[in-house]
């Protein structure tokens, strides 16, 4: 299973082989969350709450709604 480095707590942190970039995981030492952010090698950054505001295909509509129906 690969694994990179948690940025907040330094730990590894476990990541499914079939994980792809812009998924979130877990950290499970301190509970953070996390964003994949590179693939080779498994590379994670702090989840912002800028992530939060991107639609579900990954790209940030600049308007904060959460789906195409405006």
């Amino acid at each position: 299973m690969p694994t990179a480095v948690c940025p907040e707590c330094h730990e590894e942190v476990f990541v499914d082989a079939d994980t792809e970039q812009g998924d979130v995981v877990n950290c499970d030492e301190c509970g953070s969350d996390l964003v994949v952010v590179g693939l080779d090698p498994i590379e994670v950054d702090l989840r912002s709450d800028e992530d939060d505001e991107r639609d579900d295909d990954g790209f940030d509509d600049g308007y904060g709604y959460d789906d195409d129906s405006y």
